[in-house]
């Protein structure tokens, strides 16, 4: 079949390489965003998916917007039998859902019709679930709502980032990938409407979702500062005795079942390093990083800022 690749991400990689190395489907051409300034540098940078082409001769499509006619012109040139959506960043409009002969896919990197939207991943981490997947569904003018053709499901481990799970799922979506083009060209891919009365939502996150609530029960803390990184980061605003407030970023904590303090209470000892006190239960921070200093482990943190002793988190 003739397929046409629209993504930005990271995520899609893995997907592109399989088109691009495919001998029973061809690559006609890849939709992705513009390249754009990227960094403190602001150096004009290709996306991702633009990357991963590397040297090859394949069509790429680079529209601001893909709701303009223009944009649907080109694509419409191509004639594509099925059109591969992952990660793109712009919703599709009906006229270019309707180009595709035989079907619109969208690869979600979620278990449909949880966590619809742009941030599935950290919102499965977040919620505690202990299993996602990659969903592949016909698309249709909704968000994330379209009839489900097949599901891809892997664990979630104990440990699990959001990072670590972003790359889990971009490795297994090509063969959820296959195995959808093989029903399709066989004439018997499934159609399942999703149920909307199960669905859950997973918006864009920005940097300031990424500061943690204290008075939240530790469990929930922790999950949350896993499952935001890399992005958003989670931070905590500690302030000292003097007032100074001073942004903490925390990559990384232990739950401490045994330990009770007040939320957002500071325990600090140069050897175990830096404790803070949740709604329910305690957080022992492993990897941080103060504001203006490099990321260091809590107990160094600690011997090089005594005044923590005395300082809270906001």
């Amino acid at each position: 079949m003739r397929i046409l690749f629209i993504g930005t991400g990271e995520i899609g990689a893995p997907v592109l390489r399989w088109l691009l190395n495919s001998k029973a489907h061809e690559l006609v051409g890849v939709v992705t965003q513009p390249d754009k300034p990227v960094g403190r540098s602001q150096k004009i940078e290709p996306p991702p998916i633009k990357s991963a082409l590397g040297v090859s001769t394949i069509p790429v499509l680079q529209p601001e917007r893909i709701k303009r006619d223009e944009a649907a012109a080109q694509i419409r040139a191509l004639a594509p039998d099925v059109a591969v959506v992952m990660a793109y960043g712009q919703i599709l409009p009906g006229a270019i859902l309707k180009i595709p002969h035989i079907a619109c896919l969208n690869l979600h990197a979620s278990l449909l019709p949880k966590h619809r939207g742009a941030a599935p991943i950290q919102a499965a981490i977040a919620a505690g679930d202990r299993e996602t997947g990659i969903t592949v569904m016909y698309m249709d003018e909704g968000l994330d709502t379209g009839d489900i053709l097949l599901h891809s499901r892997i664990p979630i481990a104990p440990g699990e980032t959001g990072g670590s799970l972003h790359d889990r799922l971009g490795k297994i979506a090509p063969a959820a990938l296959a195995e959808a083009l093989s029903l399709l060209q066989a004439g018997h891919a499934p159609r399942v409407p999703q149920q909307n009365a199960e669905a859950t939502h997973a918006p864009k996150l920005e940097r300031e979702h990424g500061r943690l609530d204290w008075s939240e029960p530790a469990e929930i803390i922790e999950r949350k500062i896993r499952a935001f990184d890399p992005w958003p980061g989670s931070y905590a605003v500690v302030r000292d005795a003097g007032g100074q407030e001073l942004k903490l970023k925390i990559f990384s904590a232990e739950l401490q079942h045994e330990v009770r303090l007040a939320p957002g209470q500071l325990q600090t000892s140069p050897s175990e390093g830096l404790v803070i006190g949740a709604g329910g239960g305690a957080l022992r921070l492993q990897q941080v990083q103060l504001e203006g200093k490099k990321r260091m482990t809590a107990p160094d943190l600690v011997r090089g800022h005594p005044w923590l002793a005395g300082a809270s988190a906001l």
